[in-house]
């Protein structure tokens, strides 16, 4: 008989209790062997410990798992430091287990494989690499001769510690027709890079039962499993991403044989694998070295504070978050899941919104405010990648529309200093709130370009970030005057600067304005009104406000009477929201029918997310694609 169907319906706790690897009288215990197998690899016999069930019978078929060692261990390694055959006795005790065959080899495939001397010469470190023929060629076939085992992949698993980690991940993603079931516990160096793991994440996602990668958030090595999660995360690949209190030891070890166990040979529900972690990965934009806020596998952040004194502490994410305080005063909570991108945030301290001193701050909502960058699985336009990379440059410039210091941020393309060509450029406007630092910092407008010019779907340019805050009034005063002030800041003050300071073209088929929310409107009126200056205009989540019609009629007539003009002008005029839920989304749409009505020629595109940063980017990042061609 087959034992594949004899699964137990269970709920995985998320850490091994305590005692688990604790000797237990009264229950029925599986058998150590140690066996010798001809290696035509390595041309030699070698060894191997093999654990077989509570139980075993030749005439019932069994499952196998080949569990591997570290760089300094051999195949007694994991029960020197890990004793597995007390935790799989222990499981099975508790109906918990599948009944399965595990294999302990020994992975340093050379003639004398013994863990001697320096385990990282290069022979030694290589034996590791020619193990997998040893494994699939030698090992396996002699496994499946001398015991009663199932013999497809869906009953075949490989996990490993360490090296053994990294062999594990190597094989078995490597080997998709062998292997259905993979585990990687603290994964060493010897990890191949994830697109080499996976270059195919369609084929993993319908081969894969189980894939499995875990770390102590205090080893040196949590890095190599980051950046396979981070890969498998972009790429839809199903997969547990497991992060626990700990450092490179068999206390990790333990605990990741404990819990991966318990999912073999048995019906998988992916939808709840991001559930199994007990700590999340520090944030992307947290200061260096802190280790809160942590994102969760499904994007629930965990956030701890320090205030032993405050009465009441809250994280404002746009929605609020009570958090509860512990002995030794730390507030903590775990929000709901977070959308995609870039967010500002505050801590509210006994009412007093403040920027929590573990993220980084940027200036936003109209102070310095905290941002959290959470994974975003189609962000790998704006992910620093290997490619040729521009310069962002802050200038300080005295305007000759204002008479005062201003500053911008440019960006400047790859080769922009060896080449002695003219660029075009495109200014860019931030939001209400914001100042020229937001395009460059929260906006990531730097590596977008880069990805796409290093792709050739963006034409090497120029981009001015401009400080579109032109009086104190903020949007409540938001009148003609301050839309004024801004357009002669631009032409008298931005433009002329820019013209004089670096190497662009300065006729209008090379000159392009856009931006967000308020500089939006912004380009709105500065563009349309100087369509004799641009050749391409970017709308984002803007719309001339609906209510207000002592600012936008005389903007309407202007456009009516001019359509003729504006349309032979202009060869883009691209508006774009972040769907119903942006706020400028009904503005804008009364805006658009008004166009239809003047016949007023523009493209519109719509990007999920509201009137937020992740919008913003990708409008940056369609928008840039289809400038000056």
């Amino acid at each position: 008989m087959s034992v594949a169907g004899m699964a137990y319906a269970q709920t995985i706790e998320k850490e091994a209790p305590k005692g688990f690897d604790q000797v237990r009288t009264g229950i029925a215990a599986g058998k150590l062997d140690s066996v010798q197998y001809e290696s035509k690899t390595v041309g030699t016999t070698r060894k191997a410990l093999i654990y077989t069930p509570p139980g075993y019978n030749k005439k019932t078929k069994y499952p196998v798992l080949y569990l591997l060692h570290g760089i300094g261990g051999d195949e007694k390694e994991w029960l020197r430091g890990g004793t597995p055959q007390v935790i799989l006795d222990n499981l099975y005790a508790e109906k918990k287990l599948q009944p399965m065959i595990v294999v302990m080899p020994n992975g340093r495939a050379m003639k004398d494989d013994r863990a001697v001397g320096n385990v990282f010469d290069k022979d030694k470190v290589e034996a590791f690499a020619t193990f997998e023929k040893d494994l699939l060629n030698d090992l396996i076939p002699f496994i499946e001769k001398k015991y009663s085992v199932l013999k497809d992949r869906e009953n075949r698993a490989i996990a490993g510690l360490s090296m053994g980690g990294g062999q594990s991940l190597n094989f078995g993603l490597g080997n998709l027709d062998k292997f259905a079931w993979v585990g990687g516990f603290s994964s060493a160096p010897n990890t191949k890079p994830p697109q080499e793991l996976v270059p195919n994440p369609e084929e993993a996602r319908k081969k894969l039962r189980l894939l499995w990668i875990s770390c102590g958030d205090n080893d040196g090595l949590i890095t190599f499993s980051k950046r396979t999660h981070d890969y498998l995360y972009q790429n839809n690949v199903p997969h547990i991403y497991y992060v626990e209190p700990g450092v490179h030891d068999f206390k990790v070890w333990k605990n990741g044989l404990y819990m991966f166990s318990q999912f073999l040979f048995k019906p998988v529900d992916t939808s709840t694998l991001t559930k199994y972690t007990v700590l999340g990965s520090p944030a992307s934009t947290n200061i260096r070295s802190a280790k809160y806020p942590q994102i969760l596998p499904d994007n629930r952040v965990v956030f701890r504070v320090k205030a032993p004194d405050a009465q009441k502490v809250q994280i404002d994410l746009g929605k609020k978050y009570d958090m509860v305080k512990d002995t030794a005063g730390f507030w903590n909570v775990t929000t709901d899941s977070i959308s995609r991108g870039f967010h500002y945030y505050s801590l509210l301290v006994d009412g007093l919104p403040v920027a929590d001193p573990a993220s980084e701050s940027f200036y936003g909502m109209g102070r310095m405010a905290s941002g959290i960058e959470i994974p975003d699985k189609d962000g790998a336009y704006y992910a620093m990648k290997d490619v040729p990379h521009g310069d962002i440059r802050i200038e300080r410039y005295l305007s000759k529309a204002s008479n005062t210091w201003r500053e911008m941020y440019v960006y400047t393309p790859p080769a922009y200093d060896k080449s002695g060509e003219k660029y075009p450029v495109l200014y860019l406007l931030h939001g209400g709130g914001e100042d020229q630092r937001g395009w460059a910092a929260q906006g990531k407008t730097n590596w977008i370009l880069d990805n796409l010019i290093a792709e050739g779907k963006a034409k090497p340019m120029v981009i001015v970030m401009l400080d579109g805050n032109v009086s104190n009034a903020g949007l409540a005063g938001f009148n003609e005057n301050v839309l004024r002030a801004f357009e002669n800041e631009l032409k008298q003050g931005a433009i002329p600067f820019v013209e004089s300071n670096f190497r662009v073209e300065t006729d209008a088929k090379n000159r392009a304005l856009a931006g967000l929310s308020m500089g939006g409107l912004q380009t709105l009126y500065a563009g349309i009104k100087n369509n004799n200056l641009f050749s391409s205009l970017g709308v984002f989540s803007s719309g001339w406000f609906a209510n207000n019609p002592k600012l936008s009629d005389p903007q309407y007539e202007f456009m009516k009477t001019n359509a003729s003009t504006i349309n032979n002008n202009l060869k883009n005029l691209w508006i774009s929201m972040g769907g119903k839920e942006d706020i400028a989304y009904q503005n804008c749409q009364i805006m658009m029918k008004k166009f239809d009505e003047m016949g007023i020629k523009y493209s519109y595109s719509e990007y999920a997310g509201g009137h937020t940063w992740p919008v913003w980017r990708h409008d940056l990042f369609a928008f840039s694609q289809l400038l000056f061609k």
